[in-house]
């Protein structure tokens, strides 16, 4: 029996969610092109015949303006140190530079094996990525290198083969029919910031945060309450929209995955309310389900 834990650390927006979905063939981890799209760890987990990895994906590692922001790195840090592998992702498209060298001096640090992995190969030609790939073997002790694309599942098989070799053998950590470690209110609340993430733009995406206030089940229908925190007044109107025509499409998209997931009819009610500069409260982030660790 082998398994692990291995951690997908990175940047933001260098594709660490769509990893770790790629790489289970589900939606453990919301995805949009927005960076900081990832707030918490998020435990997947793959299992096969005399195999389980579990993949932790992170926040991605920023500098931070706020205790949120704080909080994030040091989510990614915290499950970077307690692995037994580290994926570094690295945006294929734009290469390692100065931000990742801070970034991985203090991973390396860490004495765990680190895989670079270059994703989205998909979108650069071959002489760059050979570039790429060069200067990270010339600059920095990986023990592996390896492209990717995770959107298109390119190159997956290697990438799991690799890390195979780099696995003791040990024990089941959980049940084998078991794939996430994400409690239902979490994954509702996730899909629910995910489509206001998807729907608005500028900082609003960055300054929102869901909490769900109630859940039931009656017969074949599930009813949903939830609140979205906003950082201003001038937010919950955007959040809103003009005749909670934005709302309501948030509510929409929202409502469809989540009937998708839970295979019954959704009754989702969606109420904004204003919290002014809940990004650097503690107690409000520990409220909003931060720090429960």
């Amino acid at each position: 029996m082998q398994s692990g834990f291995v951690a997908l650390i990175g940047k933001p927006n260098a594709g660490k969610s769509t990893l770790i979905n790629a790489l289970l063939d589900k939606k453990v981890a919301i995805t949009t092109y927005k960076a900081q799209t990832t707030r918490n760890s998020i435990l997947g987990i793959l299992n096969k015949e005399n195999l389980q990895i579990i993949f932790i994906d992170t926040p991605g590692i920023h500098e931070a303006k706020t205790y949120l922001g704080s909080y994030m790195n040091k989510e990614a840090y915290a499950s970077a140190d307690g692995a037994d592998i580290i994926y570094y992702v690295i945006d294929g498209q734009k290469g390692l530079n100065n931000e990742d060298k801070e970034i991985l001096n203090k991973l390396f640090s860490y004495d765990i094996p680190i895989f670079a992995i270059f994703n989205k190969i998909d979108e650069i030609s071959n002489d760059k990525l050979i570039e790429r790939c060069n200067y990270a073997a010339n600059h920095y002790d990986f023990k592996e290198i390896i492209p990717i694309s995770a959107l298109e599942k390119n190159n997956l098989d290697e990438l799991l083969e690799t890390t195979k070799k780099y696995l003791n053998d040990g024990i089941l950590y959980y049940p084998e029919d078991v794939d996430e470690v994400n409690t239902l209110e979490f994954k509702i609340s996730e899909i629910i910031r995910e489509k206001i993430i998807l729907n608005t733009y500028e900082e609003i995406p960055h300054l929102t945060a869901v909490k769900i206030d109630e859940y039931k089940e009656k017969e074949n229908k599930i009813f949903i309450e939830a609140s979205i925190i906003v950082n201003k007044q001038s937010h919950k109107g955007i959040i809103i929209g003009k005749q909670g025509s934005m709302l309501k499409k948030i509510n929409m998209a929202a409502s469809k995955e989540l009937k998708e997931l839970l295979n019954k009819k959704i009754v989702l009610s969606l109420y904004v309310k204003v919290e002014e500069d809940w990004l650097n409260k503690e107690k409000k982030l520990f409220d909003l389900g931060y720090f429960n660790e």
